[in-house]
């Protein structure tokens, strides 16, 4: 059977420690004689489950203890409206750091319940770069800034000071790929598809003071409260993503925790990046070197016809995922956490032999 190399962009690939361990509990989870798909979540072997990775989420992210983990569903779709829906009214306005097509999406969910101001933007160059430049409303509830933008492969390496003002982020697509000050954070939220887990699971990590702001008319499923009040337990959280998403924290910490994972993921960047780089523009990068993810590598060929041919090929040898998203074509290799050295190794030896039989 051919080796499959998986860069999809979320579902994205899973640990191959976490898949094995949990096709081991697949059928009998804890020696209970049932699947965790089966277990009830109010019943004492979910618990250890679900607390543990609370645990464990605060250990690798070093969070402090006024902060409140929570587990919620949606994914960070549902927290462009729940954002705004806790902390926005009528007469008030939120900043928006405008990155790509998700911090637009957010931006446009927000305008439904509030007033929104773009602080700041790059999508007079197509989002090719991280803004440098910010006009701030001092009034502004919270700032809102995506931390990595997958369809044009930026992200923010320094995060802005917004002084006493809130900053809300989305780091759907990077967190726990590197150390992250919590303190800068007001709320930060992720999808668990790309760095954390399986879909279905949705991380959410807010400050108590911010957590006092929020609004208490609003529908008791959309408030941040009803989930602190009752540990994410207010009804059936999604069990077996949260089973895997503690899976992936103790193999994270396993392997040196996210000291070790940034330096990895560093090298494995650095290598794609740099095969680019040495192809004289056959293989041109959509963002600014400055400005560059470490977690979706997007690129252009020099002939639409090339990029086609270069999928097929790709696709013949293993690699799946590379296309780029249908909003802004291209190509992209998305290197999570759970993509090895080796899968990026196998990539760049690709694209070196394509550009030698096409450049």
């Amino acid at each position: 059977m051919q080796k499959t190399y998986n860069l999809n962009a979320g579902p994205a690939a899973l640990p191959k420690p976490v898949l094995e361990k949990a096709q081991k509990d697949f059928l009998n989870f804890n020696n209970s004689g049932i699947s965790i798909l089966e277990h009830s979540h109010r019943g004492k072997d979910y618990d250890a489950v679900h607390y543990k990775a609370m645990a464990d989420l605060r250990i690798l992210m070093d969070i402090p203890d006024n902060y409140e983990i929570l587990f919620l569903q949606g994914g960070a779709s549902l927290q462009f409206s729940m954002v705004p829906l806790n902390f926005l009214d009528k007469e008030t306005c939120a900043d928006y750091l405008m990155t790509g097509g998700w911090s637009e999406k957010a931006c446009e969910e927000a305008d439904k319940i509030g007033s929104t101001h773009i602080a700041a933007t790059s999508k007079e160059t197509r989002f090719d770069r991280i803004p440098r430049e910010f006009q701030f409303n001092t009034l502004a509830e919270y700032v809102h800034v995506t931390s990595n933008n997958t369809l044009f492969g930026t992200q923010w390496q320094n995060f802005p000071d917004t002084g006493t003002v809130p900053l809300v982020a989305d780091m759907s697509s990077d967190i726990l790929s590197r150390k992250t000050d919590i303190t800068k954070f007001a709320l930060i939220y992720a999808g668990a598809q790309k760095n954390l887990g399986p879909a279905g699971l949705t991380v959410v990590i807010i400050r108590k003071d911010m957590l006092d702001k929020a609004r208490k008319n609003i529908p008791t499923m959309l408030a941040y409260q009803t989930f602190v009040k009752s540990a994410s337990l207010y009804n059936t959280p999604p069990v077996f993503s949260i089973y895997i998403f503690g899976l992936v924290l103790e193999w994270l910490l396993q392997t040196g925790g996210l000291e070790a994972m940034e330096k990895l993921n560093n090298e494995k960047a650095n290598l794609l990046y740099n095969t680019m780089d040495q192809t004289n523009g056959f293989y041109k990068g959509t963002a600014q070197a400055d400005s560059r993810s470490k977690m979706n590598v997007t690129f252009r060929l020099v002939d639409p016809e090339l990029e086609k041919l270069f999928l097929e090929k790709s696709i013949a040898s293993g690699f799946v995922g590379l296309k780029g998203h249908r909003s802004v074509g291209g190509l992209r290799a998305s290197i999570y956490n759970a993509v090895p050295l080796e899968t990026v190794q196998a990539l760049t030896e690709f694209m070196t032999k394509f550009y030698k039989q096409h450049g």
